[in-house]
């Protein structure tokens, strides 16, 4: 009985149960019964609100956040807007996975860099849709029909407000580059001329999936990595999934085929401020040898060749990719 009322106590002598215990004591012994209990109860209490960190409080080993896993996002990849197509290529893109190493949290706010048709987004925006923010870069829907971007942001915009129960409020940056259309109609140049993904040190992840060799062969890598270093808070992270040359390639040679070497990316990365937090095997496929006719699009899912030697491409699968993760570091006291 002592023991139980030392612990009790010790939690603070404001907790009801404590004080019911208290008077409890002072009466018969055929009471003593209804005491223990009720000390227990204020022990369970006390202990259950020690798991609960106070606002502001220094985190412990009881309050810290869970880690991210593969499986939390088990439910949003089952979901039924995702195409069969889709979900046919979770086998080689591992969105799971590649979520939980880049630490995407369901309260997070996220930004992606160039998303295309949406492949990831579809999986990012209902898994944050409740507690966390999803903003994604796109192109002027009114720009230029000949440019593959305008109507690729217009299509992902137009899905989203069709479908707010699973995309809930998806916000943009949009981003500012000159498009050049040659003699023929079509694209013969564009030109990044700024981006700004948001307020300073306001998202806790930026994303991008297989962009850099553009960038790199636009000449805006450097611009692009210092827009997502600006945009995350200090200790955000920066996740980087990208065709992956063999080591010591020219980048020269290899972006027009899709493909950088590792050193070049990770170079880029630190260039703009950040640090090589860790790198995972998670798309490395060792059956790419790096050097098809059409570089990554010969392979799934583009098969860019057509019949030519599609059953070897098949064979080889999808692109070998590296699978970076850096940190904004934290800021000095």
């Amino acid at each position: 009985m002592a023991g139980l009322a030392q612990q009790a106590t010790s939690c603070g002598p404001s907790t009801l149960a404590i004080a019911r215990a208290r008077l409890l004591v002072s009466r018969p012994v055929m009471h003593r019964s209804v005491v223990v209990a009720a000390l227990l109860l204020a022990v369970s209490a006390c202990r259950s609100s020690a798991d609960t960190a106070a606002p502001g409080a220094t985190p412990t080993a009881a309050t810290a956040a869970k880690a991210v896993v593969a499986e939390d996002f088990a439910a949003v990849l089952a979901m039924p807007h995702r195409s069969a197509d889709n979900r046919s290529r979770d086998a080689s893109r591992h969105p799971a996975e590649t979520l939980a190493f880049f630490e995407v949290r369901p309260d997070a706010t996220v930004v992606e860099l160039w998303p295309g048709g949406g492949w990831y987004t579809e999986i990012l925006a209902p898994y944050l849709k409740a507690d966390g923010k999803l903003v994604v870069t796109v192109f002027d829907p009114a720009g230029p029909e000949a440019y593959y971007g305008t109507g690729q942001s217009k299509a992902l915009l137009e899905r989203a407000a069709a479908a707010p129960e699973v995309f809930g409020t998806l916000h943009t940056a949009m981003v500012k580059q000159l498009v050049e259309l040659g003699p023929d109609g079509k694209v013969a140049k564009t030109t990044l001329q700024s981006l700004e993904l948001g307020p300073p040190d306001s998202a806790d992840v930026v994303l991008t999936f297989r962009n850099s060799h553009g960038w790199y062969r636009n000449g805006a890598l450097p611009l692009v990595y210092g827009a997502a270093f600006r945009v995350l808070r200090p200790g955000g992270i920066f996740g980087v999934e990208q065709h992956r040359a063999a080591v010591g390639a020219d980048p020269e040679q290899t972006a027009p085929k899709g493909y950088l070497p590792e050193a070049t990316v990770i170079a880029a990365a630190e260039a703009a401020g950040f640090e090589l937090v860790e790198r995972s095997e998670i798309g490395g496929n060792p059956k790419d040898t790096h050097d098809h006719p059409d570089g990554v699009w010969s392979l799934p899912p583009t098969l860019s060749g057509g019949e030519t030697d599609r059953a070897k491409f098949e064979a080889i699968g999808e692109s070998d990719r590296m699978t970076l993760k850096f940190r904004k570091p934290l800021a000095k006291p």
